[in-house]
């Protein structure tokens, strides 16, 4: 079971850099990072972690820049966004993006992409909170036709892209579906809590499920792989990769039982020091 690491970086915390050749040195998988553009002052949603927000919401990095530089100064550390908001993105900019990370870092992105759970800054990017998840779905599309081999058009509900010349493409071959086109693009997981339509969306479009946590886990799994196959999908079924978790050996035996292939633990949103404590400490379950 791989063990990855997710961390909010911002202007006060551990570098990029330092952080990737830190947990690359140390046998750590890879590195996942959330994001957040900003967060309005003035905020009527809860935030779904518990009140008062915590300080490193509003300062978190621009997860594709601080992705590059770790991508750059590591040979094997995979790279991934935990997750994207892809409603707040404009899709073109979004996949040249994408596809432009998982090219230079030759295969290593994975793209977790969710939708949100503050509704001020969703607001802020012209996002109608109640059509949220149908923008993704929409957008993830229109990117799967640019990052198609050949020019291919995209007419959906929210936007359209023009057949075109849209280089560079990503590494991950593309990965096939019953009934419907290949699947283009990075590794591509969905985040967010359980339930029908989200299982149904990762079996459409997705290759799978990355939770917050890993609670409720043996319940879930076997509804999200019924969805799956009733899909249509093929192979092994949906990777389930849990995010922000603390560990011990009982919660990542159980995960590995549950079929889990890979964890990504919590760091704490902190200094070198304090980051690299964290580390030696989950280094005993690599």
């Amino acid at each position: 079971m791989r063990i990855a690491t997710t961390i909010f970086l911002t202007d006060e915390t551990i570098s990029p850099v330092r952080l990737a050749r830190e947990l690359e040195q140390r046998g750590f998988s890879g590195l996942y990072l959330p994001e957040h553009t900003h967060i309005p002052v003035s905020r009527d949603t809860p935030a779904p972690m518990g009140e008062p927000l915590s300080r490193e919401y509003g300062r978190s990095l621009d997860q594709f820049v601080a992705l590059g530089q770790a991508a750059a100064v590591t040979e094997r550390l995979a790279v991934g966004s935990g997750i994207t908001l892809v409603a707040q993105h404009d899709p073109v900019d979004l996949a040249k993006r994408a596809a432009t990370l998982d090219f230079l870092s030759g295969g290593r992105f994975t793209l977790g992409i969710g939708y949100g759970w503050n509704v001020e800054e969703a607001a802020d990017h012209g996002v109608q909170w109640s059509t949220r998840r149908e923008l993704v779905r929409d957008r993830m599309a229109l990117m799967r036709a640019l990052w198609a081999e050949e020019p291919e058009s995209y007419e959906g509900e929210f936007a359209s892209v023009r057949a075109s010349l849209a280089y560079p493409k990503p590494v991950t071959p593309p990965r096939e579906r019953a009934g419907a086109g290949p699947l283009t693009g990075p590794r591509t997981l969905i985040g967010g809590m359980a339930g029908p339509k989200l299982f149904a969306h990762i079996a459409e479009y997705a290759d799978g499920w990355m939770p917050i946590g890993g609670g409720g886990l043996a319940q879930s799994l076997p509804v999200l792989r019924q969805a799956w196959q009733d899909a249509g999908r093929e192979g092994e079924g949906p990777e389930v990769v849990p995010c922000g978790v603390l560990p011990s050996e009982g919660k990542l035996a159980r995960y590995r039982d549950l079929g889990v292939s890979e964890v990504v633990l919590e760091l704490p949103a902190a200094g070198e020091a304090e980051v690299l404590r964290t580390l030696d400490e989950y280094a005993q379950y690599l």
